[in-house]
């Protein structure tokens, strides 16, 4: 008969998958409510964070660190589009 053993990291590491579930439900719904553009974007760039944290504690409950790679061109893409978004609020302001 084999005991499981809870270790602390597992215990924490599906808490946070928890906290970032109902993060990631508030961001939906202040996608689908946000009164402006700007608003949904920013929600949309939350999200997309909020799945960069989830492939992280992924990688940390399956210990291995396919996710981290995946994680990592994830956020670079969200940062390439948050500032394309930026520039594209600066040059609609000006014109």
């Amino acid at each position: 008969m084999t005991i499981l053993a809870v270790y602390p990291v597992d215990v924490a590491a599906r808490f946070a998958l928890i906290l970032l579930s109902v993060a990631a439900v508030l961001c939906f719904i202040r996608l689908r409510n946000g009164p402006s553009l700007p608003d949904r974007v920013v929600a949309l760039d939350t999200l997309a964070t909020l799945l960069v944290g989830a492939l992280i504690v992924h990688a940390i409950l399956v210990e291995e660190t396919h996710s981290l790679r995946v994680a990592a061109v994830l956020a670079l893409v969200n940062f390439i589009g948050t500032v394309g978004f930026a520039l594209y609020l600066r040059r609609r302001d000006t014109s």
